[in-house]
C-alpha cells in the first residue's frame, strides 16, 4: 500500500551523457521544482570536471540536492546517500515545492522507488564470495551478478570489490529488491536516450572536453588534498584513473582519453541494460544541442503529466 504522506517526485533517468541535467534544470526553472541528483559520482566534493557536475552558472535559479555530500577518499553507499538526502527531500515536500529526480545510477533510483532492503549479514556467504574474489577475480563475480540479475551491475565497477560483494550478497540471498521485475502498470518513469552512434559520439566529445578543461589538474589537486584518493572508489572512477595514469606517465593523453571513452561506453551499456530489465521507462529523444533543450523538456513534461508522480521510499 502506498503511503499517501510520502514525498512524491517526477523522475528523469537515462545513461550517462544524454542531457539529463540540462533538461531537468530547464524544467525546474519552468515549474519551480527542486532537483535531486541521483548520480553516485556527484556526491563527492571536489570531483567536478570528471563527473560533469553542473557548474554554478548551470545551477543558477535551481535548487539542487544530492551533490557534494562526501569526501572523495571515503566510502559512500546508497544507504548513506538516502539518509543524507531524506531531510532535504522532506523539507521540499513540506514546503509544497515539486521535486525532480534526475540521474543515471540505478541503485539510487531503485532506493527511491522501492526502498532499501538489505539482507541480514551471512558470514558464510561473505567468506565464500571473498574466496571466489581472491581465486577468480572481480570479473567472475560481475559475471555471476549479471547471470542472477541482468543489469544489476550498472554503476558497479571491478575496481570496487566491496560494493560488488554487497550486491552479490543480496542477489545470492534472493533479495527481490536487487532484481525486481519490470515495474507494475502505472509505475512508468521518463528517460532520455540517443541511438548508439549518436551516444558514442557524445561520449567521445565529452571525454575530450573534460581533459581539455583540466581534468588532470583536478586529479592533481585531489591527490594533494587526499593522500588516499588514488586508491579510493572515487579515485578509480571513469576518467579519474586515466587522468592519474597520465600524470604518472603511464598513459599518453590520447591513450587516457580513449580509455575514458571506452569505459564510459561500457558504463552506458550497463545502465541501459539496467533500465530495460528493472524499470518501465517511456523514452524521449535527448537534446541534440542547447537549442533543442526546450523541445526535449516539453516532451518530458507531457509524459510526467500523463504518468503522474512517484512516491519516494526512505
Amino acid at each position: 500500500m502506498t503511503d499517501s504522506s510520502a514525498p512524491h517526485a517526477s523522475f528523469l533517468v537515462g545513461c550517462t551523457a544524454v542531457g539529463k541535467t540540462a533538461v531537468a534544470h530547464a524544467l525546474a526553472r519552468r515549474t519551480g521544482a527542486c532537483v535531486l541528483s541521483a548520480d553516485s559520482m556527484l556526491v563527492y566534493r571536489g570531483m567536478d570536471i570528471g563527473t560533469a557536475k553542473p557548474t554554478k552558472a548551470e545551477c543558477e535559479g535551481v535548487t539542487v540536492l544530492g551533490m557534494d555530500l562526501a569526501r572523495p577518499d571515503e566510502p559512500f553507499s546508497v544507504g548513506a546517500w538516502s539518509r543524507a538526502v531524506e531531510p532535504a527531500v522532506r523539507a521540499v515536500a513540506a514546503a509544497g515545492r515539486p521535486l525532480v529526480v534526475a540521474g543515471g545510477t540505478g541503485l539510487y533510483v531503485n532506493a527511491l522507488l522501492r526502498g532499501i532492503d538489505a539482507p541480514p549479514a551471512d558470514p558464510a556467504l561473505r567468506a565464500r564470495l571473498e574466496a571466489q574474489l581472491t581465486a577468480e577475480g572481480p570479473a567472475a563475480l560481475m559475471a555471476r551478478a549479471e547471470a542472477l540479475a541482468p543489469g544489476s551491475t550498472a554503476g558497479v565497477h571491478t575496481e570496487n570489490p566491496r560494493r560488488l560483494l554487497r550486491l552479490l550478497e543480496k542477489l545470492e540471498a534472493g533479495n527481490t529488491s536487487a532484481r525486481p521485475s519490470l515495474s507494475a502498470p502505472g509505475e512508468t518513469v521518463v528517460g532520455l536516450c540517443f541511438d548508439t552512434a549518436a551516444l558514442h559520439a557524445r561520449i567521445e566529445r565529452r571525454a575530450r572536453r573534460m581533459f581539455a578543461e583540466g581534468l588532470p589538474e583536478e586529479v592533481r589537486r585531489l591527490r594533494e588534498a587526499y593522500p588516499g584518493f588514488s586508491e579510493s572508489t572515487a579515485g578509480k572512477g571513469i576518467g579519474y584513473a586515466e587522468a592519474a595514469a597520465l600524470l604518472d606517465g603511464a598513459m599518453t593523453l590520447d591513450e587516457a582519453v580513449e580509455r575514458t571513452v571506452i569505459r564510459t561506453r561500457q558504463l552506458a551499456k550497463r545502465q541501459n541494460t539496467w533500465w530495460r530489465h528493472q524499470l518501465h521507462v517511456e523514452w524521449v529523444q535527448g537534446p541534440a544541442d542547447e537549442a533543442d533543450i526546450p523541445r526535449a523538456a516539453d516532451e518530458v513534461l507531457a509524459l510526467w503529466r500523463k504518468h503522474g508522480k512517484r512516491p519516494l521510499h526512505f
